[in-house]
């Protein structure tokens, strides 16, 4: 599926529109992440880049990539045994 917006050509013309296209895709990707509405995985997919790059773009952005409390991470971690 394609979606087409709108854009005044002196947005476009700033950067290019390829780097204008991964710009917005990558915002929507994020977007979706932050709604918690699709996986990181899914997210670096839709924004054509790779998990690790993703995750790089979701740290500039102050996008958190783990989603557990404080709590739950010291759940966790009382049942670790590290031998």
């Amino acid at each position: 599926m394609q979606i087409a917006i709108e854009l005044p050509s002196d947005f476009v013309n700033f950067q290019g529109a390829d780097e204008t296209r991964q710009e917005i895709t990558a915002s929507y990707a994020l977007w979706l992440v932050k709604q918690g509405r699709v996986t990181l995985s899914k997210a670096a997919e839709l924004a054509g880049v790779d998990l690790y790059d993703f995750m790089m773009i979701c740290k500039s952005n102050k996008v958190p990539v783990i989603d557990i409390s404080r709590d739950e991470l010291i759940a966790e971690l009382s049942g670790f045994d590290p031998r």
